[in-house]
């Protein structure tokens, strides 16, 4: 079993250390063999008292949620590890991953033929021919019938469904290319829903909900922080947002650099550019609210007035982006990493950068009154300087 971050004894039901900021949410990524870095995330929040009132993930994200919101507090982390425990590498490709370079390629390229334990395992109808008619419920080169198996035994779904924090995972409906958000918030969530939100094509199978197939929400948008800007009614929230793939990176120089260079830009979403977006309209709706309050009642009694002041919201949103660091010797293939040593070195890095971050606190700096969305970037837990720009173009 691997050795992760230590548990410290539980400290029991406290107070949010950071509930005068609003709701907690935690927002998870997809990413794989990658989403060891979100369980270490979780253990440094865990620790410190601060519990998620919602969780949003996508694919390894959903996953790693279901197994946090559907549990009670004290068997959070225990779950998280046996689940990591569980896709570990058999002792075959532990063997293969002992020998440097060729062993880590043969590692992951048995990792593609026999399946990841506990999570998918090879459907041999998918190897005799891509004309093959497998079915759409079928139609993938692996089943997911092992991670059925292991969600419904470690995630209880009516704790999700009845218990304090609101679980949302993102999927493609694949017909209308149209991303769905399930909410636990509006309706029943069972383990499909978890599963469609880590169908990803060609491997895996798309999921069927109430006569629609769904496949991975990490095709339209692996990055399913939208879902809570887009939320309403509008909260001031402390988001922390969980990336797994960097979005800056240097010039690739080779094949294998190129192939890694393109996953990051893939998924990680064009993250870059909708949080610049959210900080413009988060800063109008700031104004909206203040140039309303100054309007005189007389003026506030016209209905159109009244409509257009509507769209003035004075909350705000502390969004902390943690940004996780590509592991020394990663490759193009570090997300189909299901090694004992990965597994341990990514929670680890999640567990020590999110300590690094909490204890600089950010979001307790001053800010501008004016400002609605404030962005607090870490990569690999040290503070960066934000640099995407907040100017509202002038009329």
């Amino acid at each position: 079993m691997t050795v992760m971050a230590k548990t410290p004894k539980t400290t029991g039901a406290t107070k949010n250390p950071v509930a005068d900021y609003g709701q907690t949410v935690l927002v998870l990524q997809g990413g794989g063999a990658l989403g060891a870095y979100q369980a270490g995330v979780y253990q440094a929040l865990h620790e410190a008292d601060i519990e998620p009132d919602w969780i949003i993930g996508t694919s390894i994200g959903a996953i790693n949620a279901s197994l946090i919101v559907g549990n009670t507090r004290d068997h959070r982390i225990a779950r998280l590890k046996e689940f990591w425990s569980t896709v570990e590498h058999g002792p075959l490709l532990k063997l293969a991953g002992a020998w440097p370079i060729v062993g880590q390629s043969a590692a992951t390229f048995l990792s593609t033929i026999t399946g990841v334990n506990g999570f998918f395992e090879p459907n041999p109808r998918a190897h005799q021919g891509n004309h093959v008619k497998l079915g759409a419920d079928s139609a993938g080169y692996y089943s997911t019938a092992p991670l059925r198996k292991t969600l419904s035994k470690l995630v209880d779904f009516g704790l999700i469904n009845d218990g304090p924090v609101r679980l949302t995972v993102g999927a493609a409906n694949v017909q209308t290319s149209q991303m769905r958000y399930f909410d636990s918030r509006d309706s029943k969530l069972d383990v499909r829903h978890v599963m469609a939100s880590g169908a990803l094509p060609p491997a895996f199978p798309a999921i069927r909900i109430d006569g629609e197939l769904y496949w991975d929400g990490g095709i339209l948008s692996n990055t399913p922080v939208e879902a809570v800007f887009d939320d309403k009614p509008r909260k001031n929230g402390l988001v922390f947002a969980v990336h797994l793939w960097n979005p800056n990176g240097p010039e690739p120089d080779s094949i294998l650099k190129v192939m890694n260079r393109q996953k990051d830009l893939q998924y990680s979403s064009r993250a870059g550019t909708h949080i610049a977006r959210q900080k413009q309209i988060h800063r109008l709706r700031h104004i909206i609210a203040e140039l309303s309050r100054r309007l005189p009642e007389e003026a506030l009694r016209d209905n159109f007035v009244r409509e257009m002041a509507a769209y003035g919201c004075p909350t705000r949103m502390h969004v902390v982006r943690l940004l996780a660091p590509q592991l020394h010797g990663e490759d193009h293939a570090r997300d189909i990493d299901f090694s004992p040593a990965g597994i341990c070195a990514r929670w680890d890095a999640g567990y020590a950068d999110t300590k690094r971050v909490l204890k600089a606190a950010p979001w307790k700096a001053p800010v501008d009154p004016i400002e609605g969305f404030i962005l607090h970037e870490a990569n690999a837990g040290v503070m960066q300087d934000e640099d995407m720009s907040t100017t509202i173009p002038k009329p």
